[in-house]
């Protein structure tokens, strides 16, 4: 069921649906056959470790525009790499020495484990590469190092933006993106990751529209509900909202049905952005996100009865539609 009812056929308002896995990797693959070096190091000279990085190719094309920037451009490719933790252990394979580390890492044992993923991370591995960004940005069982974090997800960003949207490590490499989009938002103190809204925003929509990723769709709309990175448009922020919301994405079903409540920037649709928010708070964790409980008691105060019962109605055909 569209979040926009009737609305959906109105052109500024016309619910945008994620497009086929093999469409978009066809389009971002044409992309990037589509890039020539030369045209890059015309822009902006080679960056100093030598490797195109395709992503930030990648992000440039998103925009639709070629960075002017060139410290911007090569953000990921210049980016210093994680100094590895010298492991103390010689692996087989790599996927041997990411089994070791998960085991490790289970058992309790974080250093041990990290030194594990830091010998599979260095062959390349798409999940060690994920797992010790993510035991870096948050301090579970090494030192909490953002920077550190940043790189991890840099080089896995790098190494897989064309990764099928379809494959088993799909989500890994979207929420790499949405990392460093988070990191570009907020920059990182005393390094040289600097406040970005631009190349967030550029982070965020590859990772919402090539793998379709919920939380990446959720900060987008952010962005456009905030107008930061981008000019303030209530109806690009509804319209990943509901991409999102349709996925069980709480936060986003939470703002989708506040925007419809209110009608800020949308048409207003007071008993399904009720639904929605109905929908979000029976999802949504009542200590973590007490928030979405309060917009959810403001909006159902607000509305009649006659709308409540028909955001009852709308919500039982919404559950009815998915079993």
């Amino acid at each position: 069921m569209s979040a926009w009812g009737t609305d959906r056929a109105q052109p500024n308002l016309r619910l945008a649906t994620d497009v086929s896995a093999r469409a978009r990797r066809s389009r971002w693959l044409s992309f990037l056959a589509g890039a020539s070096a030369g045209q890059a190091s015309a822009e902006c000279p080679a960056p100093a470790h030598g490797t195109a990085i395709r992503a930030s190719h990648l992000v440039a094309g998103v925009a639709g525009v070629l960075l002017v920037a060139c410290g911007a451009a090569w953000a990921l490719d210049a980016a210093p790499r994680p100094q590895p933790l010298a492991p103390i252990t010689t692996y087989g394979s790599a996927r041997e020495a990411l089994r070791d580390g998960m085991r490790d890492y289970n058992a309790g044992d974080k250093a041990g484990a990290a030194q594990a993923l830091e010998y599979a991370a260095t062959q390349g591995h798409t999940l060690a590469l994920w797992k010790l960004g993510r035991m870096y940005a948050d301090g579970d069982g090494v030192r909490h190092d953002d920077l550190k974090a940043f790189e991890y997800f840099s080089k896995l960003a790098d190494e897989n933006a064309d990764e099928s949207p379809d494959s088993p490590n799909a989500s890994v490499v979207a929420s790499a993106f949405v990392s460093l989009g988070s990191y570009f938002l907020t920059g990182i103190t005393g390094s040289y990751v600097s406040v970005d809204p631009i190349r967030a925003h550029e982070m965020f929509y590859y990772a919402a529209s090539y793998f379709s990723d919920p939380t990446a769709q959720y900060n987008l709309a952010r962005l456009y509900l905030d107008g930061v990175g981008v000019g303030k448009d209530s109806r690009q922020a509804a319209r990943w909202f509901n991409l999102a919301a349709e996925k069980g994405h709480h936060p986003s079903q939470a703002l989708l049905g506040n925007l419809l409540v209110m009608g800020e920037g949308v048409p207003k649709q007071r008993a399904r952005g009720l639904m929605w928010l109905t929908l979000a708070r029976e999802g949504a964790d009542p200590v973590k996100e007490a928030w979405i409980s309060e917009l959810y008691d403001k909006a159902f105060l607000s509305v009649g009865e006659p709308e409540r019962k028909v955001a009852l109605s709308m919500l039982e055909q919404y559950m009815q539609a998915r079993r």
